[in-house]
């Protein structure tokens, strides 16, 4: 069992969060993380690539010169894979990259992801997260108070349209709810910013 600083809005440290045993994994887990991202990454392959082979290319239904005495090689298409114009061979066609992960190895690539940030110190902790409107500066002044930079996830127990729309101008900044958090998002940015809620809501999904 571990504690985590809870920070205000300044970056000073106004009390501590307990972070349970059961949320954290250090003995296990990295070929879990790297089998949850490949499929992750695969699943986002559109797989719509496609060559026509030489039975779909249109034409190429008579023979092109007579089989003997042109002096020409044989040839019994004009749309054959040594023509211009012919058929691509061993050409891409649509295709779904799918990967299978079981439940369990997800479970634990979250569970190790999230124990590596905490274990660099890339995670902060705040009380709440609360915007009276659309205010990108106010979310920058809690960026810089925090120390967190732009390139930062937020996770909160709940999605709020006022914090969403606020960081559109931060192109490495992104608001996700608990239940969507995937290992992808958790390690793709420098620094991690949770809210208490969303910090206890994803301790109940960890454990």
């Amino acid at each position: 069992m571990s504690n985590i600083d809870l920070l205000d809005n300044s970056g000073a440290v106004s009390g501590s969060v307990e972070l349970k045993d059961a949320w954290l994994e250090r003995e296990k887990g990295e070929q879990a993380v790297k089998d949850v991202v490949v499929a992750y990454l695969a699943a986002q392959r559109a797989g719509t690539a496609s060559a026509k082979n030489r039975s779909a290319v249109r034409g190429g239904g008579a023979k092109p010169w007579r089989q003997k005495g042109t002096g020409n090689a044989r040839a019994g298409s004009n749309r054959s894979p040594i023509w211009r114009g012919g058929g691509i061979i061993f050409g891409p066609s649509p295709r779904k990259f799918h990967k299978k992960v079981n439940k369990k190895v997800r479970q634990l690539a979250l569970k190790r992801a999230f124990t590596e940030r905490v274990d660099a110190n890339e995670v902060a902790v705040v009380d709440q997260i609360s915007l009276a409107g659309i205010k990108t500066a106010e979310v920058a002044k809690l960026l810089k108070g925090l120390g967190l930079g732009e390139n930062v996830l937020i996770i909160v127990d709940s999605l709020d349209d006022n914090l969403q729309l606020s960081v559109r101008n931060f192109p490495k900044v992104d608001v996700v709810a608990v239940d969507n958090i995937n290992v992808y998002q958790l390690l793709l940015h420098k620094k991690v910013l949770l809210t208490k809620a969303g910090l206890e809501k994803l301790g109940e999904r960890l454990a």
